[in-house]
């Protein structure tokens, strides 16, 4: 439909993909090498600048992979959480893939017996499929990564400054996936447009008393009953830094834009130091 093809340009622009002739640029030429949505492909190439390629590569992975969080019998989603809950992490979902493949390698990389890894598989209600596409998609990443030459930074998953990466490379190519519990009862006002959703069931903050005020989400899924997947927690200040200010000011009028301008307003004077200085 035109109306896709006139958003999909949009939302190319808005990542740098096209130069002021509509025509691909040198980012945008680049980006098209990775067989993934411009969105992920604009995040991989971020963590280049931010050195958290490794643990980029394989969020990337695992978002392109089908979930590898099973459905559990009627009877077992309690136990089914309490196994994903031993790989939860705080900074939230995009890092719980992180620890959930990286436990999954060790599973296959030193098996007590044969069909190990099945078996871990099965008692952590996880899809063995899932992960091992996830691990080629990986594979495939990193050959391309090295094809055209680009660097990958050594593996520091867990320090704060690599965390802070991560969130910021994330940023660099999802900051039209922002949403803002509104009413602290994990009703989530995406700024895009005035549609509410909910956190999927097999996000790590599902039942928790904690809810993130600010999320950054991977994907919206109405089948799913208006649902946020993949979603992890960012700081104001941290997206006002990052956001594309042409973007900025297209978003539809919002307390949540109002918020976010406010913050904006105050990180200027800072900004400015920082353009003179560069």
């Amino acid at each position: 439909a035109p109306e896709s093809l006139m958003q999909a340009l949009e939302d190319l622009d808005y990542l740098a993909a096209l130069d002021n002739d509509g025509n691909l640029s040198e980012f945008g030429i680049i980006m098209s090498e990775f067989p993934l949505d411009p969105q992920l492909s604009k995040a991989l190439l971020a963590s280049c600048e931010f050195e958290c390629v490794d643990e980029m590569l394989t969020i990337a992975a695992m978002v392109t992979a089908p979930s590898c969080f099973l459905q559990a019998a009627p009877g077992t989603e309690e136990i089914a959480r309490s196994r994903w809950r031993r790989f939860s992490h705080p900074a939230g979902d995009h890092f719980t893939l992180i620890n959930l493949f990286n436990n999954f390698r060790a599973a296959t990389a030193n098996p007590t017996h044969p069909g190990n890894t099945e078996k871990w598989c099965r008692d952590h209600f996880l899809s063995c499929s899932a992960l091992s596409m996830a691990e080629m998609i990986r594979a495939e990443l990193v050959e391309i990564m090295k094809r055209i030459e680009l660097p990958i930074s050594e593996p520091d998953f867990g320090s704060e400054e690599n965390l802070l990466s991560i969130k910021k490379a994330l940023l660099s190519g999802y900051f039209m996936h922002i949403a803002r519990d509104v009413d602290g009862s994990g009703n989530y006002l995406m700024l895009t447009h005035k549609q509410v959703a909910q956190l999927h069931p097999f996000s790590s903050y599902y039942s928790t008393r904690r809810l993130p005020e600010w999320v950054l989400f991977h994907e919206f899924s109405i089948s799913e009953g208006n649902s946020i997947r993949v979603v992890s927690e960012i700081s104001p200040h941290l997206f006002a830094e990052l956001v594309p200010q042409y973007y900025f000011s297209n978003l539809p009028p919002s307390e949540s834009k109002d918020i976010l301008q406010e913050v904006i307003n105050h990180l200027a004077p800072v900004s400015a130091t920082k353009e003179e200085q560069k």
